[in-house]
């Protein structure tokens, strides 16, 4: 009888080999015509995860409950559900004047993000902490805030010249750059495949970063918006090395970094893109993340210096406050006053 058994059990395994053994061969992504992965086509980087670990998350994968947790603490969500309870008259009413970036412009992404079906608190991985290993942290303004961007009131207002290039409609680095990550709006790219280059269209602000695959560089001596950029393929991978960064553009990495960007398509609907930060000008280490981007309708168009009446307001306020004394101070959240808490 227990003979019997065995026989039973070692021929049901044979018999169920051939079933893991498909569940478990690895994803074969599509090809192109001249026989390298496809990744052309439009996609997002929309998502509530955030380039760093939030306060109190209490690791790099997270389950179903504490993702709920962050969800409902993100800025974003918690600024909608606000929103959501005023009426048009009543957003207007409290003269706050950062009510005209409210959540009905806002398209951050609907849920944080996955890799591999399990819920990331953020892209970093290494560091474990999930923190950018500055040398010398960036120094942000007292009290409470809700966003980097209230940064900007520290620059001056004499001249267009002396704000911020995004303010600007100039370069935002944020959804195409090195490194790619996602932000409140504007998270579609466009990526087009050639056999001599790859080229990547970002949203915001229409950024296009062009992938030499010949491994020619420009001069050292010039710098380029997004940086220079090489790749090649490592099997169903697109690694791509860029450096020598346009000093202004505010990027992860100086003119003396370097960024590896890798893009692998793991399955129909997604390309998991995975970056290192090598900089030893801004980082006490490597720094290392990844980030899911999934399938976008496609990208719109970014009309930022056709309706840029903000810039003329902006240092027509300047001269105002000047005339009465005052100093351009501090602006209010962006978010209409709503600050992030632990």
């Amino acid at each position: 009888m227990k003979y019997t058994s065995i026989v039973a059990l070692v021929v049901c395994a044979i018999a169920a080999a051939p079933a893991a053994l498909a569940q478990a061969a690895p994803y074969n992504p599509p090809k192109t015509s001249w026989g390298v992965p496809d990744i052309t086509g439009s996609w997002s980087t929309a998502s509530l995860t955030t380039m760093t670990r939030p306060i109190g998350a209490s690791g790099l994968i997270i389950g179903e409950e504490e993702a709920a947790k962050l969800f409902n603490r993100n800025i974003y969500t918690r600024v909608a559900k606000e929103e959501a309870a005023l009426s048009p008259a009543e957003l207007l009413k409290d003269a706050n004047p950062d009510r005209a970036y409210n959540r009905f412009w806002m398209d951050p992404g609907a849920d944080l993000g996955k890799i591999d079906g399990k819920y990331r608190s953020s892209w970093i991985y290494e560091p474990a902490n999930g923190q950018i290993p500055y040398i010398k942290p960036p120094k942000r303004p007292a009290g409470n805030i809700a966003s980097e961007e209230e940064q900007y009131a520290d620059l001056g207002s004499d001249n267009p010249e002396d704000r911020g290039l995004s303010e600007r409609c100039l370069f935002s680095a944020s959804t195409n750059g090195p490194v790619i990550t996602n932000t409140m709006y504007n998270n579609n790219i466009q990526i087009v495949q050639s056999p001599e280059a790859v080229m990547i269209l970002g949203e915001m602000s229409h950024e296009v970063r062009i992938i030499s695959l010949t491994g020619r560089r420009n001069p050292a001596s010039m710098p380029k918006w997004g940086g220079d950029s090489i790749g090649h393929y490592e099997g169903d991978t697109l690694v791509v090395e860029t450096v020598n960064v346009m000093p202004r553009q505010n990027s992860f990495i100086s003119d003396k970094g370097k960024v590896t960007e890798r893009f692998t398509r793991n399955s129909d609907g997604q390309i998991i893109y995975q970056f290192t930060v090598e900089d030893p000008t801004k980082y006490t280490q490597t720094w290392k993340g990844e980030m899911p981007m999934n399938p976008s309708p496609g990208v719109y168009e970014y009309a930022c210096h056709e309706g840029n009446y903000s810039m003329f307001n902006l240092l027509s306020g300047a001269r105002a406050y000047e005339r009465e004394g005052r100093k351009n101070g501090m602006r209010k959240a962006i978010f209409a006053g709503v600050a992030e808490v632990e």
